[in-house]
């Protein structure tokens, strides 16, 4: 049997990294190993730690700073989980803090992988984003489709790709990117991504609140749950490089639906009073970027390996209800 797994998460006080904690402290296991230690990383602390059969050390400061990756890769993590970032819209208003945190951290914590080596080449699941895709799109991505980000964020994303499939064929880690669909429904607060308004209008409705579209009722995309997110990194873990083959990034399925399509599911899941406190109010900053993404995804390759989403956006709600009951 194989040793004991010690486990890195970076942005473990995020929301897919909080959620992703506790379903390796239930699990107890990960890419077929028993976890023997995990090790949080973020700018802030990470709170409410789960309840677990192995010990989480927490680790806070500036995932960018100098001597941040050499820190935790000291850890010799044997998986590591990169959720560290600034989210969409802050990297677009603020182009300097997108390139330091999603670019120079993220080679930061490569290159002192390979400066760890030999000896040490552990799997590393890369969080990258459909925001690496331009336009002008097909109707439907297929896997071979350009990666010409048309923003800050998707640009640091794809050279981030980029990376892990070099320091990957170079066998200085183990690499491989998942790219995420939008997160829907996200718990808790928004945050300056430009996708949140896709959970602001499921999320606030249900607590009764109002909400607000900035976009075309017509806009089309991909959305999975955070559950799903959950059980793409802890999927990619396990993953056997050699059927991934050098093409180390990889699209994640999910439901592709329109903002007026979401409305009415929700209208099915939990009433027609609950679609009345949403409202239009038009943001075209928020429109501008949104409107750089493709809407659908073949996302063959990923289904093949074994990835799997919500089969339609009803239950992508009820599963937004289940988690928070």
């Amino acid at each position: 049997m194989s040793e004991p797994a010690t486990v890195l998460v970076t942005g473990s006080a995020g929301m897919i990294g909080q959620k992703l904690i506790r379903r390796l402290a239930l699990d107890g296991q990960v890419g077929g190993r028993i976890i023997g230690r995990l090790v949080a990383h973020d700018i802030i602390a990470l709170s409410d730690l789960p309840s677990a059969d192995f010990p989480i050390v927490v680790k806070t400061g500036d995932f960018a700073a100098v001597r941040t990756a050499a820190d935790l890769v000291a850890e010799r993590a044997d998986i590591i989980f990169h959720l560290a970032g600034v989210v969409s819209g802050e990297a677009e208003a603020d182009f300097d803090k997108g390139y330091r945190v999603n670019l120079d951290g993220t080679r930061q914590l490569f290159d002192a992988i390979r400066q760890a080596s030999p000896g040490y080449h552990p799997r590393l699941v890369f969080a990258s984003s459909m925001a690496v895709f331009g336009g002008p799109f097909p109707d439907i991505v297929p896997d071979d489709f350009h990666v010409t980000p048309l923003s800050s964020y998707g640009t640091q994303k794809m050279i981030g790709e980029a990376l892990l499939a070099d320091y990957t064929r170079k066998g200085f880690l183990n690499g491989v990117g998942i790219r995420l669909p939008t997160i829907c429904v996200r718990p808790g607060k928004p945050n300056r991504a430009a996708s949140g308004f896709f959970s602001s209008i499921i999320r606030e409705p249900l607590d009764g609140k109002p909400a607000t579209i900035p976009v075309s009722r017509k806009t089309v995309h991909t959305h999975a749950s955070p559950r799903a997110a959950v059980d793409f990194l802890v999927h990619a873990a396990g993953l056997d490089g050699a059927l991934i083959g050098p093409r180390r990034n990889l699209t994640m399925p999910g439901v592709a639906v329109s903002v007026n399509e979401q409305i009415e599911a929700l209208e099915r899941v939990a009433g027609g009073h609950v679609v009345q406190l949403i409202r239009d109010e038009p943001d075209e900053a928020v429109a501008a970027i949104v409107n750089t993404w493709p809407s659908r995804f073949s996302a063959s390759r990923a289904r093949e390996l074994g990835f799997r989403a919500e089969p339609d956006f009803d239950t992508i709600i009820r599963v937004h209800l289940d988690d928070r009951a």
